[in-house]
């Protein structure tokens, strides 16, 4: 008899049987799954079951990318945001100094138009800072001896006087302002040609008509030009505009307050006129007057 303890476990068919069964298997579903599409349902049932576990195993892929993006994305909006800024600060620049430089070409092109008004012989300078002196009210222009610049020569700008060229350097000039403190002007009414003298208000940027009788004849708004006696401006250029009359019947005066008609604390250009009357060259084609002997020329000495 056999005394042989059965097997613990049943190892059934042989493996080589078993591999030929499940390839048989195999090929057999691959040729109905190519002839007739018997799985494909399964196929689908099989891929709708794994697509949750497909995002959860993509999950921390997709994470990683989507961060890096994120931050890669700041990066390049902050870049570009800083060179936006950038040539938003160049454009704003280049747009002051276009209309820096418009304006400087205006106001030369008014003062071409001045130097043609005036009778007098004159030099473009610039104003290039104010005095040290806080009390005073002067300036310093780029002009000096070198260009003929000389004491006591007016100072006008396209609308008017701005001052009185008091000391002069080589290459610089000193110019007190007509609304300085120390500073007197001879003018006239254009209304009525009343003439007084005018003084400088000093800090307040002011002019005052002093010593002008409570009666007279000056009204709000009156212009006021200069008379030319005292020699230093020619007559007629415009120096300011009364806005302010307080009578007082107490007073033997009256006080008025007028404010200047140039730019005095605005324009950089202005123009330096010479004490010489400039007169216009005689055009070319000009004809000669009547009964006067026109000229011979002298023959070459051979």
């Amino acid at each position: 008899m056999d005394y042989q303890p059965p097997p613990f476990f049943s190892r059934g068919p042989a493996p080589l049987v078993r591999l030929g069964f499940f390839i048989s298997l195999a090929v057999l579903l691959m040729v109905l799954d190519a002839r007739f599409r018997y799985a494909e349902s399964i196929r689908e049932v099989f891929a709708l079951l794994a697509y949750p576990l497909q995002r959860v195993a993509l999950a921390p892929v997709e994470l990683l990318s989507a961060s890096a993006d994120f931050f890669t994305t700041q990066v390049a909006l902050k870049r570009e945001n800083e060179q936006l800024k950038a040539k938003d600060l160049l454009a704003a620049s280049d747009l002051l100094t276009l209309e820096a430089l418009r304006a400087e070409n205006t106001q030369l092109r008014r003062l071409s138009e001045a130097r043609e008004r005036v009778p007098r012989v004159s030099t473009l300078a610039e104003i290039l800072y104010q005095g040290r002196d806080p009390f005073s009210r002067k300036v310093i222009i780029d002009k000096g001896s070198q260009q003929g610049v000389e004491p006591g020569q007016a100072v006008i700008d396209d609308v008017g006087v701005v001052g009185q060229v008091t000391r002069v350097h080589p290459f610089l000039a000193e110019v007190t302002l007509i609304t300085d403190k120390e500073q007197r002007t001879p003018v006239e009414v254009v209304r009525n040609g009343l003439r007084a003298v005018i003084y400088g208000g000093g800090d307040k940027g002011t002019l005052d008509l002093s010593y002008t009788a409570a009666d007279a004849d000056v009204q709000a708004n009156d212009l006021l030009v200069t008379s030319g006696i005292d020699g230093t401006y020619p007559p007629g250029l415009p120096v300011a505009k009364v806005t302010k009359i307080e009578r007082d019947a107490a007073y033997s005066f009256a006080k008025i307050t007028c404010v200047p008609a140039a730019g005095t604390d605005q324009n950089r250009q202005v123009l330096v006129l010479s004490r010489e009357a400039g007169l216009p060259p005689p055009p070319a084609d000009a004809e000669p007057r009547a009964g006067a002997a026109p000229k011979q020329k002298r023959p070459r000495k051979q």
